[in-house]
């Protein structure tokens, strides 16, 4: 079976989106970005060598004859949180241009089987594609380790841990994850892709583990019992984390970690050199 050439990237931003359209440009596939009018991102360099096309992203008529104008087999959805509501715009649009594949706004924790939050809308949009008989390939990789300061006060001058900070969570570079998405779906043949969970990570770590890192730059490490207002989603995340469901390899069913599993899917980019926290984030 031959692999896939086609690309629609939605969601196109400078965090995961963008560099996916990069990573797959370099791969010398055929990619569109599909970007709001309103958008910036058109002139970022992340989107040089894809085509560009603007669509509202409630307007399932517009998105669909986009995929049929670029013949796209694959649609990569990296919509962040306030906006996953739209991606049953592009399903009910992929439906119509019989696309092939759709990867999800994943990117993080495992949401297979979540019970709350984000995880419930994320499980509800795969059970949709499900219902439309799209195959899906969802990715999970951690925390991106870029967003690691901004968790934890770094741009107050501080490393804040909440709570004892020794629970080991995945760890995986942004341009990492875009390579690896861009290699399997460019390298791997559809029944590889197709309703596949990929599970990676670059370096499974701690904030203790990182903290020390900073210390060593002359950062003050506090453990404190709360975070400063205006951290809830740290305050949120940190407290995930202290339980252990940082990792990749976490089973929301069994609610247990399975650190084996963290990095299975790592096997698939043979070869690679993942990046680690020291190295990104210049510690």
């Amino acid at each position: 079976m031959s692999l896939y050439t086609s690309f629609a990237v939605v969601g196109a931003g400078p965090t995961i989106g963008g560099r996916i359209v990069k990573a797959l440009v370099e791969r010398g596939a055929s990619v569109v970005a599909v970007v709001r009018p309103s958008s910036t991102s058109t002139s970022s360099p992340l989107l040089e060598g894809a085509k560009i096309a603007t669509a509202d992203y409630t307007d399932v008529e517009s998105v669909t004859s986009i995929l049929r104008e670029h013949k796209v087999e694959v649609l990569v959805s990296a919509v962040a949180y306030g906006a996953l509501s739209s991606q049953s715009t592009f399903a009910d649009a992929a439906k119509q241009a019989g696309v092939k594949l759709f990867v999800p706004s994943e990117f993080g924790l495992p949401t297979e089987g979540g019970k709350g939050g984000h995880m419930v809308i994320k499980s509800q949009f795969a059970d949709y594609l499900k219902s439309l008989d799209i195959p899906s390939l969802r990715i999970y990789n951690g925390m991106f380790i870029e967003f690691i300061p901004q968790f934890t006060g770094v741009d107050i001058g501080r490393f804040l841990v909440l709570g004892k900070g020794d629970a080991s969570f995945s760890t995986t570079a942004l341009d990492d994850v875009a390579g690896f998405t861009a290699h399997v779906l460019t390298s791997l043949p559809p029944v590889k892709l197709h309703d596949a969970t990929f599970r990676i990570e670059g370096e499974r770590t701690s904030f203790n583990k990182v903290g020390a890192l900073y210390a060593s730059k002359n950062i003050t490490v506090e453990h404190v019992t709360s975070l400063p207002e205006g951290y809830a989603k740290s305050t949120l995340l940190q407290g995930l984390f202290e339980q252990g469901r940082g990792s990749s390899g976490w089973d929301n069913y069994a609610d247990k970690d399975v650190p084996e599993n963290a990095c299975s899917g790592n096997a698939a980019w043979a070869g690679h050199q993942w990046k680690s926290v020291k190295e990104v984030l210049e510690l």
